[in-house]
C-alpha cells in the first residue's frame, strides 16, 4: 500500500490539505475538483518518499486531472477522461479513492455523466 497526499500548496502556512487515500500502488491517479495548483506526494507505508510533484498548475479548465508518474517525479494533465481511462483509480476531495467505471461528456464540455464503484475489505 501507498499513501497519496494532495496539497494545495499556496493557501495558509504549508498549504491545505485536499486529499490523503491509502491505495494499492498505481502509475496513474485521477483527480476530481483539483485546485488550480497542487502538490501531490507518494509515500510508502513506512513514510519513505516514492514520488513528488509541487507547484503543479492547470493545462486546461476541466474537472478531471490525471497525476502521472514517471520515477520519482509526478506530472499533471487536466483532461477528460477517455474509454482507455475506465477501470483507472479515482481520489476525490477527502481522500476516499474508487475505480472509473463510466465516463462521458458532451463535444462542447458543458455536461458529463460520470461512475464510481468503491469496494472496501477489512
Amino acid at each position: 500500500m501507498e499513501v497519496w497526499e494532495i496539497w494545495y500548496p499556496n493557501a495558509a502556512a504549508d498549504g491545505l490539505l485536499v486529499a490523503r487515500g491509502k491505495l494499492d500502488p498505481t502509475e496513474v491517479l485521477w483527480l476530481h475538483a483539483a485546485p488550480e495548483t497542487l502538490r501531490a506526494e507518494v509515500r510508502s507505508m513506512d513514510g519513505e518518499r516514492r514520488a513528488f510533484g509541487d507547484q503543479l498548475k492547470a493545462t486546461g479548465d476541466f474537472p478531471m486531472t490525471r497525476l502521472s508518474r514517471h520515477d520519482d517525479a509526478i506530472r499533471r494533465e487536466d483532461r477528460w477522461p477517455t474509454q482507455d481511462d475506465v477501470g483507472a483509480l479515482v481520489i476525490l476531495p477527502g481522500g476516499e479513492v474508487g475505480r472509473l467505471t463510466a465516463w462521458w461528456n458532451a463535444d462542447d464540455g458543458q455536461e458529463w455523466r460520470w461512475s464510481l464503484e468503491f469496494y472496501n475489505h477489512r
